[in-house]
């Protein structure tokens, strides 16, 4: 019996695609700067901006002062096209999301998130329309951890105060999180309804787990 469905934000409860597009390459036009110049900064600072060890913030200065074309106004500029963009991605939700979130609470079904995010992208979820429904949420940048290491998927269930086995994970299957999810002993599934063949979404159907095609697919395993 599931006593829980935790949940992946990106790709899953939201996308980013279905709002104008502000990555890497859309960052570097606002700063002035060659895209290959600002993503050899940026993406070598992933992983520290996961698990919240450099701000959006601290990042862009280190790239402009390393380009040469430092300041605050472009620093200001580009954290707030930043935050505007995700916020946009909660406002093109899938039409089922809401629904088949208050079924769950209906249910008496708690809901977890875990999620894969930077500081600027933990300030919005917080803000959303779909944090309320969260029992537990574990942001990597507030934990110092990022999937898919098992400890964050512990941490989780230890707020949660389930085991594993009486949880469902349903994610896009980005950053292995459903093997992991798997591995820690949680049921997994993968949310398909946002995965479309087109460039920038780097997950592709995983057929070895259960294909979720509509958000609503969850309440026929709850």
């Amino acid at each position: 019996m599931v006593k829980a469905v935790i949940f992946d934000m990106y790709e899953t409860l939201i996308t980013l695609f279905e709002s104008s597009l502000y990555f890497g390459r859309q960052m570097a036009m606002d700063a002035g700067i060659e895209e290959e110049k600002f993503k050899e900064i940026w993406r070598a600072a992933e992983a520290d901006r996961t698990i919240g060890k450099i701000s959006l913030e601290e990042i862009l200065e280190k790239i402009l002062k390393a380009n040469s074309c430092y300041s605050e106004a472009k620093i200001n500029l580009i954290v707030n096209k930043r935050i505007q963009n995700r916020e946009d991605a909660f406002c093109h939700l899938h039409k089922s999301i809401i629904p088949m979130l208050s079924a769950l609470k209906k249910k008496g079904i708690r809901i977890g998130l875990i999620s894969n995010c930077f500081s600027e992208e933990a300030i919005v979820i917080k803000k959303s329309i779909l944090y309320p429904y969260f029992d537990m949420v574990c942001l990597s940048c507030d934990e110092g951890l990022k999937k898919p290491d098992p400890a964050i998927y512990k941490k989780c269930l230890e707020g949660i105060n389930l085991d594993a086995g009486d949880c469902l994970y349903v994610g896009d299957g980005g950053s292995d999180e459903l093997e992991a999810a798997k591995i820690v002993g949680m049921k997994a599934a993968q949310a398909v309804w946002y995965l479309k063949e087109r460039v920038g979404q780097s997950s592709k159907r995983k057929p070895e787990f259960l294909q979720l095609e509509m958000p609503l697919d969850i309440l026929d395993i709850v």
